[in-house]
C-alpha cells in the first residue's frame, strides 16, 4: 500500500513539475522580443489544442510579421485559434482580415469557409437579434460563390437553409403574436399578414411556409369576421382566395378541416 501511495506521490509531482516548466516557458516565451520563437512557439500550441496560448502569441506575431513571408500563416493561424476555442465573433473578423488580404491565399478557402460556418455556430436562438444568422448567411453564400466545387458545400449549403428556416421560425413568431393581440389598439390581423407574406416571399423554400399561409388565412377570416356589414362580403371573398390557395399548395395538410371550416363560414356571407 505504501508502495502505491509512494508511486502516486511520484507521479503527481513529476506532472505538477512538467506543468510548472510548461507555464514557465509560455510566460518566457511570452516577454521574449525573438517573434520567430513566438511563431514556432504558437503553432505548437496550436497542434496541441491550446488555442487560447497560441492566440494570444500569434496577436503579436501578426502586427511584427505583417510584408513578411510568415504574414499569412500568422493571420490564419490567429483566426484559427479563436475559431478553436469557439469565440467566434473574433475568427469571423480575422477570417475576414485575411480572405481581404490575400483574396488569393493559401487559406483563403477554408477562411471563407470558417468565417461563415463560426457565425452558424454563434447564431443565437429565434427571438433574439438575429445579425449573427445575417452575417453567417452571407458569408456561407459567398464561400458558395467563389467555390462551387468545395467539399465543404453541402455543409455550407446545409447551414444556410437551417439559418434560413431560423429568420423564417422568427418571422412566423412576430406574425403569430401580431394575430394574438387581434384588434388590440389597431387592426393587428393586417400586421400579421403582412409579415407572414413578406416572409413567405423572402423564404419561399422555408420548412414553415404551410404555418405562415395557414395564419395567414385564419388573420383574414378574423379580419373579416371583425368587419362592418358592408365590408363583410369583400372580406370573406379575400378570405376564400387564401382558402383555395392554400388547398391548392397543402392538399394533404393535417390543418385542411380548420381551413374548410373558415371556407364553409366565408361561403355564407360571399351568397349573400
Amino acid at each position: 500500500m505504501r508502495v502505491i501511495t509512494h508511486l502516486t506521490n511520484f507521479c503527481t509531482a513529476v506532472l505538477m513539475a512538467f506543468v510548472a516548466t510548461s507555464c514557465g516557458e509560455y510566460v518566457k516565451v511570452q516577454k521574449s522580443n525573438d517573434y520567430n520563437y513566438k511563431f514556432e512557439y504558437a503553432k505548437r500550441a496550436f497542434e496541441q489544442k491550446k488555442y487560447s496560448q497560441a492566440a494570444t502569441l500569434l496577436k503579436d506575431c501578426v502586427t511584427v510579421f505583417k510584408g513578411s513571408d510568415k504574414a499569412e500563416e500568422s493571420l490564419y493561424l490567429l483566426a484559427r485559434s479563436h475559431y478553436e476555442n469557439k469565440d467566434y465573433l473574433n475568427s469571423g473578423a480575422y477570417f475576414k482580415t485575411y480572405y481581404s488580404r490575400y483574396p488569393k491565399g493559401k487559406y483563403v478557402e477554408p477562411a471563407r469557409f470558417y468565417c461563415g460556418y463560426g457565425y452558424y455556430l454563434d447564431s443565437p436562438d429565434p427571438q433574439l437579434d438575429q445579425t449573427t444568422t445575417i452575417k453567417a448567411i452571407e458569408e456561407l453564400q459567398a464561400f458558395l460563390d467563389y467555390f462551387p466545387r468545395s467539399d465543404k458545400v453541402p455543409q455550407a449549403q446545409n447551414s444556410i437553409f437551417e439559418l434560413q428556416d431560423k429568420l423564417t421560425l422568427k418571422q412566423l413568431q412576430n406574425a403569430q403574436l401580431y394575430y394574438n393581440l387581434g384588434n388590440y389598439m389597431g387592426n393587428n390581423y393586417e400586421s400579421a399578414i403582412i409579415v407572414a407574406k413578406n416572409a413567405i416571399k423572402d423564404y419561399p423554400y422555408s420548412k414553415y411556409k404551410e404555418d405562415l399561409e395557414l395564419l395567414v388565412l385564419k388573420a383574414r377570416y378574423q379580419e373579416a369576421d371583425n368587419s362592418v356589414d358592408e365590408r363583410k362580403a369583400d372580406r370573406f371573398r379575400e378570405v376564400i382566395d387564401e382558402y383555395y390557395s392554400f388547398i391548392n399548395n397543402y392538399p394533404d395538410s393535417p390543418n385542411r378541416q380548420e381551413a374548410e371550416n373558415i371556407y364553409k363560414i366565408a361561403q355564407k356571407y360571399v351568397r349573400d
